[in-house]
């Protein structure tokens, strides 16, 4: 009994006193973020047909919808196209500075809000991909994502490195826009347009924006002190517990899918790769199409592979090897189906989602060549040098990615 109660010991501390996967939250954020960013800019010029006013899908229609179901969307606080550009703008916006990791909270926040509106006011606009995003703009609210590679994390090793010579550091521009992100809270509140709908997602900005007030209070405290302790604590639960949940997401989309698939007749003879392949709606490349379906054989593999890859998946996480080969083969897939049927944007929501599962060790070694390959630009054109292995890297990063208990939970090989 005491050896039990030791060992939940260790694991309550580790679970509350560590953000476990920095590199994968990370590479979740770039993942999403660049996904949205992408779609959004290959998607400018049709922006008004397809959540604007000039789309088949009218505001008056939308509006009827968002009163039967109360999804939340920026989008009908007014019927006016300056409000819309404004809104895809913000959404474009917050969109590219969660990408490079400026502000990796708010900008959280924003995202969500733009992914939300854009996609709550044109429901059937969509290629399944959709769907994964707009669950995952949820997630990444309550992750800390900006610990490594972000413009945030190199901000806070400047911070220290100042820190460490003496100097006083000082942040205006966090209470900057968290006043200006608070006047538009309080403006859209008292208008009463808020708390329209359903109240989940406003209850979360209004708490998300009270949680900063209380984060920089006790961030002006030591370290060691009781509400910096609890504040830390409380992070790390949120972080680790919305890790789970979007690992948890993409077992169930695996699981899901997978098992569908095995109720379906064309699946058990072999042959429902062959259909969506002579598609004219999935066949940007028909050749290629007509090519990979030209031998019965290859699309019996890759249907019955398919289920069988999605179905073991969830069952393949506690052994990291099979594990491994399963999600290099799961993102080929993906990669195949982004350049074979014409759906980039779903493969790259897909991809990812499966990010969360990349071992450490890699995405550590991922960093390193993009250090080496940024340095190497920067030395040519007389820029700084490169630092030292493990100088970008926090030290509670490097602590994580080097400890046996996260192991255990699949985030280092």
């Amino acid at each position: 009994m005491n050896r039990f109660a030791m060992s939940a010991s260790r694991g309550i501390a580790r679970v509350t006193g560590t953000a476990f996967g920095p590199y994968q939250s990370a590479v979740v954020r770039i993942g999403f973020a660049g996904t949205w960013l992408l779609f959004l800019l290959r998607e400018l010029p049709h922006r008004a047909e397809l959540y604007g006013p000039d789309g088949p899908w009218s505001w008056s229609l939308a509006r009827r919808l968002i009163d039967g179901n109360g999804a939340f969307t920026a989008l009908m606080w007014a019927d006016s196209r300056a409000w819309f550009e404004i809104v895809y703008a913000l959404a474009l916006l917050s969109a590219a500075l969660l990408l490079v990791g400026w502000r990796t909270r708010t900008m959280s926040v924003l995202f969500m809000v733009g992914v939300l509106s854009l996609q709550n006011r044109s429901v059937f606009v969509g290629d399944g991909g959709d769907n994964v995003l707009h669950l995952m703009s949820v997630y990444l609210v309550f992750t800390r994502c900006g610990r490594v590679w972000s413009l945030d994390a190199r901000r806070a090793r400047r911070a220290d490195a100042a820190r460490a010579r003496g100097e006083q550091v000082t942040d205006r521009v966090g209470p900057l826009l968290w006043c200006v992100t608070g006047f538009a809270l309080v403006a859209v509140t008292a208008s009463g347009r808020l708390f329209e709908g359903e109240w989940t997602v406003p209850v979360l900005l209004w708490a998300v924006w009270a949680a900063q007030a209380v984060w920089w209070l006790v961030g002006r405290r030591a370290a060691s002190s009781e509400p910096r302790i609890l504040a830390d604590v409380v992070g790390n639960l949120l972080h680790n517990g919305a890790l789970v949940v979007i690992m948890a997401e993409a077992c169930m989309i695996y699981a899901t899918a997978g098992w569908y698939k095995i109720q379906g007749s064309r699946w058990q003879d072999g042959t429902a790769v062959y259909y969506p392949l002579h598609l004219d709606y999935f066949s940007p490349w028909p050749a290629l199409g007509d090519l990979l379906s030209a031998s019965g054989t290859m699309v019996m593999l890759v249907t019955y592979g398919t289920v069988i890859v999605q179905v073991a998946f969830p069952f393949t996480l506690f052994n990291r090897r099979v594990k491994n080969v399963l999600l290099v083969i799961m993102m080929t897939e993906h990669a195949v189906i982004a350049v074979v049927l014409g759906l980039p944007f779903f493969s790259l929501a897909m991809i990812a989602a499966d990010s969360v599962f990349l071992p450490t060790s890699f995405l550590r070694r991922l960093g390193g060549w993009a250090a080496r390959a940024r340095d190497g630009v920067l030395a040519g054109s007389g820029g700084i040098p490169r630092p030292r292995r493990g100088e970008h890297e926090p030290a509670q990063a490097r602590e994580d990615a080097e400890d046996p208990e996260a192991a255990r939970i699949g985030f280092t090989p």
